[in-house]
């Protein structure tokens, strides 16, 4: 059996996006994959769900995944809909994934910068539907993204 693409992780990711549009959250999903394309975790943001004041969907992801040995972060892919902010991206490097697949950095550019600089691999596929999932959010919903991303209206 071949390994998952980088698209089809994605997919996972967005389906998690999706998920939490539906609940009335921030539509950005993400997925922990292992070195062997495992699948470990999924999670998508839970802010406006959990009135969390750090559940993006890196985060929620990682918790899902639960604790783990470092040796499993080392080989792991972290898949998301939407570039990582400081905090997700302070997440990953503390827990030393060494790659990050990213939807689309369109709407928001994060921590990717930093990311490459400590030697993450950074792959970005400017998929489509990402985009559009971010975009008619924000759209719609100014005063919660901002929020989200630590902006005052």
């Amino acid at each position: 059996m071949s390994r998952p693409s980088d698209h089809d992780l994605l997919a996972l990711a967005r389906a998690e996006a999706e998920r939490g549009r539906d609940e009335g959250g921030i539509p950005i999903g993400a997925a922990l994959i292992a070195a062997d394309g495992t699948v470990l975790a999924v999670g998508h943001n839970r802010r406006v769900q959990q009135g969390s004041a750090i559940r993006h969907g890196e985060t929620d992801c990682l918790e899902n995944a639960g604790r783990l040995p470092a040796s499993v972060y080392a080989g792991a892919t972290m898949v998301t809909t939407l570039s990582p902010c400081d905090m997700c991206t302070g997440a990953i490097l503390l827990y030393g994934i060494p790659r990050v697949v990213v939807g689309e950095n369109t709407t928001f550019y994060g921590g990717e910068d930093l990311l490459r600089e400590r030697g993450v691999e950074l792959v970005v596929l400017d998929d489509p539907a990402c985009l559009a999932l971010m975009t008619d959010f924000v759209a719609s919903n100014p005063s919660l993204w901002n929020e989200d991303i630590g902006v005052e209206d």
